[in-house]
């Protein structure tokens, strides 16, 4: 019998390794060992709260880091190396992530770059035959080439619209900012459109006051051609177009308003977005949806503000003739001191 009670006492050795057990073995009250089961739960409890806490910070410090980024991409460049192995493995697959994403948008960066300075140079090409047209037309005069001088126009007009908006994202390296007479702005955009004018019997009313503004002659007169054009493709019967410069002290305004078709009211507030038409655009179907956002976007480049009205709803201080309170007119507003504040910012 004392063989099999042996068989059966638990070996020693074997539970020195427990404290549990050591504390069994060496006669402890249950009392002193719930006591140190307490303890020790308290200790896991408080060690396990520590590193959560430590690995929220770390975790909200890396949240706000990638929510104040631009390039969200780029959160390895600013976050610290982890200490911990499995960390650190993470960190380095958000490494190769962002080596793969700078390859491609260098690799976009320089395409669009090639794709710009193609287009520039192929609009710069096309203008030697067009020019070279216009030549030919102006030396054979007849009602022919005056037709064909029409349709030149219009090309000139969808190639200028094609290179500044090639170079609208880098109007900075291209613009030149000095006095300007608002007149002599009018007069050459009249020019640009002549023959467009002329097979459309457009009436024109010029300010009577000549103003000065300080922008960029070229843009500005971009601007002018566009709303040219949008108010001879959309006239009334009997088209007229006038420009009206105005001094308001701290800016200066210039309206081209027109007595045409107008605009809907419900397309009123999208008529600057990219591609819009509207329902004008579906029913001329050469419409592209693009003049009015080369403008807007120019406008913000050179500081110059920008609004649009239609319907009826003309300028605070100018009466409309007879016949001409509907179709739309488009305000630029010169701000004298815009360059100013631009300086002191």
């Amino acid at each position: 019998m004392a063989e099999k009670q042996d068989s059966f006492s638990p070996d020693k050795s074997s539970l020195h390794g427990c404290p549990l057990c050591f504390s069994l073995l060496s006669g402890s009250t249950r009392d002193t060992i719930v006591f140190i089961l307490i303890i020790w739960t308290l200790i896991l409890c408080i060690g396990l709260s520590l590193s959560f806490i430590s690995a929220k910070r770390r975790y909200d410090c890396l949240l706000r880091m990638a929510e104040e980024l631009e390039e969200r991409y780029l959160i390895p460049e600013v976050m610290e190396k982890p200490k911990q192995a499995e960390d650190q493995v993470y960190w380095q697959i958000l490494k190769m992530s962002e080596r793969s994403m700078l390859e491609q948008v260098e690799n976009g960066r320089r395409e669009r770059k090639e794709y710009r300075e193609y287009i520039e140079q192929w609009i710069h090409e096309i203008k030697t035959p067009i020019t070279a047209i216009r030549l030919l037309c102006d030396n054979n005069r007849s009602d022919f080439t005056r037709e064909i001088m029409g349709e030149v126009e219009e090309i000139t007009q969808y190639t200028e619209q094609s290179l500044y908006y090639a170079r609208s994202e880098n109007t900075q390296n291209d613009y030149l900012i000095r006095e300007i007479r608002i007149l002599d702005v009018i007069h050459d955009a009249v020019a640009d459109n002549k023959y467009l004018l002329m097979q459309n019997q457009v009436v024109l009313k010029l300010p009577e006051n000549d103003l000065c503004v300080c922008s960029d002659e070229k843009w500005l007169r971009f601007i002018l051609d566009q709303f040219i054009v949008n108010a001879v493709k959309y006239r009334s019967e009997k088209p007229v177009i006038r420009f009206l410069a105005e001094d308001r002290g701290e800016y200066v305004t210039l309206s081209v308003q027109d007595n045409g078709i107008g605009i809907d009211a419900a397309d009123l507030p999208r008529v600057f977005e990219k591609g819009f038409t509207g329902q004008n655009g579906r029913n001329v179907l050469h419409s592209t949806g693009l003049g009015l956002y080369l403008c807007r976007k120019l406008c913000d480049k050179l500081g110059i503000g920008i609004r649009i009205e239609s319907a009826g709803t003309e300028p605070a201080g100018t009466e409309p003739a007879e016949g001409e309170s509907s179709g739309t007119t488009v305000t630029l507003i010169f701000y004298l001191n815009h360059l100013i504040h631009q300086v002191q910012d």
